[in-house]
């Protein structure tokens, strides 16, 4: 996994424990005890539904695009915290999507997914913002870990802890 981070234009927001959590997102906000929005991109429904059942139970309201239309859609309907991403997705590939949203001002940590990783593409995806790209396939712990980055670096909160230990859904 490469993870641009901080400076590299993801945003950044801060938590208060009386006040209210900015989130990176154009002109919206949440309370820091709203439940925060993972949109799931990818063309692939079981993979989607696989990544809802690690993310629900760790306290992410998921939404599930089957594109990148079906994404920008989405994100101008209602608030996202998160975004993760698949490359190769049919009408519109996961970085194309994610230029369209940051032409937008969608300031919001987007995480590339891809099993055709390479130079040239991590690249690009640091040159389109995104906080980061994973190869796929990948654990779910290694998932999860560059989730907790993103939620600590672009908006200071940290999580809710893992659930009782489960079957790994990614495999």
């Amino acid at each position: 996994m490469r993870r641009f981070g901080p400076g590299s234009g993801t945003g950044a927001g801060f938590a208060s424990a009386f006040g209210r959590l900015e989130l990176p997102i154009s002109e919206r906000e949440a309370m820091v005890g709203d439940p925060l929005s993972l949109l799931i991109t990818d063309d692939d429904r079981d993979f989607r539904e696989s990544l809802r059942s690690l993310f629900e139970p760790r306290g992410f309201q998921t939404i599930l695009a089957g594109d990148g239309e079906e994404a920008l859609v989405i994100v101008r309907r209602q608030p996202i915290h998160l975004l993760l991403v698949d490359m190769h997705m049919p009408r519109l590939s996961g970085l194309e999507t994610i230029r369209r949203l940051k032409a937008l001002d969608f300031r919001t940590p987007c995480i590339l997914m891809s099993a055709g990783l390479d130079e040239r593409l991590e690249s690009d995806a640091r040159a389109a913002e995104a906080f980061g790209v994973l190869r796929k396939p990948f654990r779910a712990d290694v998932l999860t870990g560059v989730v907790r980055d993103a939620m600590r670096s672009c908006y200071n909160v940290v999580w809710p802890a893992d659930p009782a230990p489960a079957a790994d859904p990614m495999g």
